[in-house]
């Protein structure tokens, strides 16, 4: 998949620009064509437009795009200017990373650009949904509103990200822990007992076998292991990036006990985050729903967001063709058909996220909250199965010892 800058006019005359994935420039037209837009040009980006470093996208930076854009916003609404604006955030920033995006914003606007495509010219750095809300505050003439919902979005979704994060750090540390005290032991104490046992080495106890075999293949054949995961781990990940691949792994894990529903959950939650927050920026149905489909990492539910889009070029409803997907949650669809009724779309979307949200975050903490003893129990087994294996060979060779 390719990436496409294209220019487009609507029904009005007005100009609109924006960037699309697709497998060919046809296939992008094609795309532009069901926003309902005229196509102007669709060219690839082979390269970023603006010079300067590469910028890494991690928590921090997310973080800070998120309360950088709502000062960018508190600026506009005072009434300075968009150039006199970002360069007061450009001043206030003191990461680097984080300075050197607001650097580029504000040259690029300075060049005569608008926000939105300085933003859209940043690729990877700031997700789908920010140039398409700031091009809507642009056309509307309320920036400074859309740039407060966008800071809102962004900092909603990073705090989830980060409570996920956070509840999966201890159970993590107690697994990278537990197996490291299992491969001291193996590699180091084990091996200690081998000479006090070569004496009686057919006489030993089967579990005292089996550790010692263990011992000797880590040692001998540990450093090749490791190697051959890795080499396996990456073919897995290549093998599994491949489009048909994905889309099977993402359809069956939508049908797995425990983990499906959390990730049609997880993933509603985000789409309907994205697309609450494009409608109430003044985004058009049609474009917001061919945005907010790029919030799906679920392939399977992103091909079932494409088929709706193409669906309301026909003049259709959202609720009605999502609830025929089979794929989102029945209480999602309540709230859909609740905002078509109410026409409060945006706002029933972002209550929709915010309930989903808390579910996904209950539901993540519940199951850390079983997985843990059951990390605890299951490598404290194994510590103590090792340590028995041992012990039982020192007592049967005092046995041994000691006998007539």
């Amino acid at each position: 998949m390719a990436t496409y800058r294209y220019r487009a006019a609507t029904a009005t005359g007005t100009l609109r620009t924006g960037v699309l994935e697709g497998s060919s420039r046809n296939d992008v037209i094609e795309r532009v064509k069901r926003l309902g837009l005229m196509p102007i040009e669709a060219v690839e980006t082979t390269s970023r437009a603006t010079d300067g470093p590469v910028i890494k996208v991690n928590s921090a930076l997310r973080k800070g795009l998120s309360n950088a854009i709502g000062e960018l916003a508190v600026l506009l609404n005072a009434g300075l200017s968009l150039d006199r604006a970002l360069a007061v955030c450009v001043e206030n920033i003191a990461k680097p990373n984080l300075k050197a995006v607001f650097l580029r914003l504000r040259n690029s606007v300075r060049q005569g650009h608008s926000l939105s495509r300085a933003m859209n010219e940043c690729e990877g750095v700031f997700p789908p949904m920010a140039p398409a809300m700031a091009e809507a505050g642009e056309a509307s003439g309320r920036l400074d509103d859309s740039l407060t919902r966008l800071g809102e979005a962004l900092d909603r979704a990073e705090a989830l990200r980060q409570t996920i994060v956070s509840s999966l750090v201890y159970p993590a540390l107690l697994l990278l822990i537990a197996t490291s005290v299992i491969l001291v032991m193996l590699l180091f104490v084990v091996p200690q007992f081998e000479e006090l046992f070569s004496d009686v080495g057919g006489k030993l106890p089967f579990m005292t076998q089996v550790v010692m075999a263990a011992s000797h293949g880590l040692k001998a054949y540990g450093l090749a292991g490791l190697l051959m995961l890795i080499v396996l781990g990456i073919a897995g990940y290549r093998w599994m990036k491949r489009p048909s691949v994905r889309r099977r792994i993402d359809r069956r894990l939508l049908h797995m006990p425990v983990f499906g529903p959390l990730i049609r959950n997880a993933e509603t939650a985000r789409f309907a985050r994205t697309l609450g927050s494009l409608l109430d920026g003044g985004v058009p149905l049609a474009s917001a729903i061919v945005i907010a489909r790029k919030s799906l990492a679920n392939m399977h539910m992103a091909e079932a967001v494409d088929r709706v889009a193409s669906g309301l070029k026909q003049g259709g409803g959202l609720s009605r063709p999502l609830a025929a997907t089979g794929l989102f949650p029945p209480m999602a669809l309540s709230f859909l058909r609740t905002g078509e009724e109410t026409a409060q779309l945006g706002l029933m979307l972002n209550r929709l996220a915010d309930v989903l949200d808390r579910d996904v975050r209950n539901t993540i903490q519940r199951l850390i909250a079983v997985m843990t003893p059951i990390i605890t129990v299951a490598m404290g087994a194994l510590v103590a199965g090792v340590i028995a294996s041992i012990m039982s060979a020192i007592l049967g060779f005092n046995d041994l010892a000691l006998g007539p």
